[in-house]
């Protein structure tokens, strides 16, 4: 074996401590430079948080949203959706030629039922193979709120 002088060593342990230290900041940089794009369901749900939704009321809506997610894929479709007693009951997807197909799963532990919406969004509703699905009402979002109005700067005169 070869050992390597006092000195030699020392400097070895500084260039591998000055590399690790090196690599493990790059690597944190990316990390917080990397923006997760968010998905159609998260949009909308930021959108409803941010501005609130009138109340639902009992009725066929044409107009509504059905998400579908599993893990951080979600898919928004166009649809039709019935409440009655301010819960959902029933709701289709939008096919290509404009009819509806009902959305038939199997759920788990009976989500389907007592389907509450609030505010503009149904209770999620989850199936056995761990699929969330929701029911949005998009036209229900409350306006945007105005912008506040910034004074002027003080002149001269």
């Amino acid at each position: 074996m070869i050992y390597l002088t006092t000195k030699k060593n020392i400097m070895i342990k500084k260039i591998l401590l000055t590399s690790l230290i090196i690599t493990s900041s790059i690597i944190a940089i990316a990390q917080k430079e990397e923006v997760k794009e968010l998905n159609c369901y998260n949009k909308w749900s930021i959108k409803f948080d941010e501005r609130g939704a009138e109340e639902i009321t009992d009725g066929i809506y044409t107009d509504v949203i059905v998400t579908t997610r599993v893990g951080a894929v979600a898919k928004c479709y166009s649809g039709k959706a019935e409440v009655v007693g301010k819960k959902l009951i029933k709701f289709y997807i939008t096919l290509e030629d404009g009819s509806f197909e009902e959305v038939k799963r199997t759920w788990k532990d009976k989500s389907n039922t007592d389907v509450y919406i609030i505010n503009g969004i149904s209770k999620s509703m989850i199936t056995v193979h761990n699929e969330l699905v929701n029911v949005l009402w998009p036209k229900k979002i409350k306006p945007k709120k105005a912008a506040m109005k910034l004074a002027p700067e003080p002149s001269d005169d």
